[in-house]
């Protein structure tokens, strides 16, 4: 007769983003992590090339939250930053009206790529692995008419790039090529890759 086999104790999942997107993606997934931000200053990090500064945020909001005393020595912490590249240059949050207005006037008719960096920290050896995704955004063509309705609501303001996929800009979005949650803001399949490096299967991590 075979040996029953003991029922796993799941790892402490921590999420080191004050996101509510990246919190719904992952509840949506099973999972129910807790949530930790890291208070980095992003605007004290800086990098010419998008995709290395994606990658040196998220390494260092998971480093930041790993290392607090109250994050469990035997879980696991997922720090993410996304931008939007576009012609080269990165764009975060565009913070005010007139800069998201700006922003948008210029990636109307045209094709950016939302870059998010991943970092996942296992503090219980302090090891991280990270990459980052991309996915291409395809921008319809909105009037400006348009694009102030959108800019007014305030929604573009607090996000990476000045869009979603999930919100009032889904209109404006012709489609994409890739993970749309990385649009969202993080890669699910890229988590569980990443989640696998440190040999902890995504499904361990499900709520009961």
């Amino acid at each position: 007769m075979a040996e029953a086999l003991a029922p796993q104790t799941p790892r402490p999942f921590v999420l080191a983003s004050r996101s509510p997107a990246r919190l719904a993606l992952l509840r949506a997934a099973g999972l129910d992590p807790v949530v930790v931000v890291s208070d980095v200053d992003e605007l004290a990090v800086t990098d010419d090339d998008p995709r290395t500064l994606v990658a040196t945020l998220a390494r260092l909001k998971a480093e930041a939250v790993a290392a607090r005393p109250v994050v469990p020595r035997n879980g696991v912490v997922l720090g993410c930053d996304s931008l939007l590249e576009l012609d080269g240059e990165g764009f975060g949050k565009p913070g005010t009206p007139e800069v998201a207005l700006a922003r948008w006037q210029r990636m109307r008719g045209r094709e950016g790529t939302l870059l998010t960096g991943h970092c996942l920290v296992d503090t219980t050896t302090g090891a991280g692995v990270e990459a980052v995704a991309g996915t291409a955004v395809r921008f319809g063509d909105p009037t400006d008419a348009e694009l102030r309705a959108y800019v007014a609501s305030g929604e573009p303001l607090q996000v990476a790039g000045g869009f979603t996929l999930d919100g009032r800009s889904a209109p404006y979005v012709d489609g994409i090529d890739g993970d749309p949650g990385n649009v969202v803001g993080l890669s699910m399949p890229l988590l569980r890759t990443l989640l696998a490096r440190h040999g902890v299967a995504v499904h361990d991590l499900w709520r009961a």
